[in-house]
Parts: C-alpha cells; structure tokens; sequence
C-alpha cells in the first residue's frame, strides 16, 4: 500500500526521516524562504493564499487535486504526530508500517479524542471564537446537507471530539471527506464576512473544519480507528486548563493556541 503522510508545517523543522511523510510548506505563497525543501502548497491547482483563513486545508486541499498514485493520503503537523510506543519525540513517531497495519482492518485513522469535560464542543467553540461562524455553518448543513444535520447536533452536544484535522485515509475516504469539507466551507466564506476579526479568528475555516470531521465521520459510517497523539515538547496543560475555565467564565482575553 502507497502511502503519503503529509507533514504541514510554515517553516523549515526538523522533519521524521521515514519516506511515509511528505513535508509540505503550507501558505507558500506567502511563507517560502529560499531552502525551504519541502513541498509547497502553492504548486498546481491551489488554495494557498488562503491560508491565513483556511490553516493546514491548504495542504489538504494541494493532496486533494495534485497528489496522485497512492492508496492513502494522511495529514500531521510538523510538531503534533501520532505514535504507537513511546518516548514521543520525533525520533519515535508512527511508521509507514505502523499505518499499514490499522489500515488493513480500517478505511480511516484519527487521532484520539480530545475531552473537554466541562463544556460541550459547541460552548468551547463560542467560548474562543466569534459564533456566528459556527451558527451558519449549522444553517448551511441544515439546507444543503441535511444528511449530515444530526451527526452535527449531536456532536456540538458532546464534550469530546476527533481535532486537529489529523488523520490518514484511504483515498476513496480521503477524497469524500474532502468534498464534503471544501464544499461547506466554501459556501460559508459567501455568508460571513471576517473582516473585522482578530488574526486569530480569521483562521475560522480551519477551526471549522476541526468540527466537521466527527459530523463526516459518523454520518458516513466510517470504519475508523484511533491512534495516540502527541505534541513535541508537550502540551502546557495546566495552562489550557485554566485558559478553558477562564473562557468560559467571561475572563480575560480569548486564547486558545499556546
């Protein structure tokens, strides 16, 4: 099985050294620097210049029209990967092998779910973000996808969720997961104008569609599995924690990335 991992990054880092992942300079447009040998998303039918708003999909969206001959297409980030023995440092991260062989029994790998115990998705959404964004694409699925409506509603309920926009999957999944997200999304960005949002809010369309992979996922009934996830250098967990309370209290200012 053909294989092809990418790894999103918007700077040069250090890079696995197995030929499962393919390091992809996302908004290269804008963020190419000369030796910067990875691949760039602004190669063939692109989106880009749309990184700003759209986050990592630019490079899911380059893999969707451009990547060809492989059997499975998969996304991580150039510091969160998936694992299946520690330590969790680089040197450690999941194989080819290894997705080869969840792969063989499953159609989709995602990551472990992320809980957020106190809130449900939705009020941890509206809690950092602006919610109309969220709101209108509830409106969109409702007219367009109503299909896919009660997978979102139930899963705005829910207090875990699928995040990060990771995963791997086989191509036929890959490419109707992609049509299903690229499609929402490009229909949202004719409805909300984010002009007057903060840089961190513009990257709304990669927030979104942190929220429509488990809506795809259950609505489609996909044979998935989970794989444990990690962040190098780990996560400042302490410091989320008391940033969620503190969100949802209406205290100090909106972050969510750190």
């Amino acid at each position: 099985m053909k294989i092809k991992v990418l790894v999103a990054a918007h700077k040069q880092f250090p890079m696995p050294d197995d030929s499962v992942y393919l390091p992809v300079l996302v908004g290269a447009v804008k963020n190419y620097k000369p030796g910067i040998d990875y691949q760039r998303d602004d190669a063939g039918k692109n989106i880009s210049a749309k990184n700003p708003y759209y986050n990592e999909l630019t490079g899911i969206y380059w893999a969707w029209k451009n990547l060809k001959d492989v059997d499975a297409v998969g996304l991580v980030h150039y510091r969160r990967y998936f694992y299946v023995s520690k330590p969790h440092d680089l040197d450690h991260v999941a194989k080819g092998a290894d997705y080869e062989h969840f792969l063989a029994d499953h159609d989709v790998i995602v990551p472990k779910k992320r809980n957020y115990y106190i809130e449900s998705n939705y009020d941890h959404y509206v809690h950092a973000h602006p919610a109309e964004p969220l709101d209108k694409t509830r409106e969109i699925i409702s007219a367009d996808y109503p299909d896919y409506l009660p997978a979102f509603d139930m899963m705005m309920k829910r207090r875990s969720a699928h995040m990060f926009n990771m995963f791997v999957m086989k191509k036929e999944q890959f490419n109707d997961y992609c049509e299903f997200i690229f499609s929402v999304l490009s229909k949202l960005e004719g409805q909300i104008d984010i002009s007057s949002y903060s840089v961190q809010d513009q990257r709304v369309y990669g927030y979104i569609s942190e929220r429509l992979m488990d809506v795809w996922l259950y609505t489609t009934k996909q044979n998935y599995t989970e794989m444990t996830w990690s962040q190098l250098g780990g996560e400042k967990k302490i410091k989320k924690g008391i940033n969620l309370i503190k969100r949802k209290l209406g205290i100090g200012k909106k972050q969510t990335h750190f």
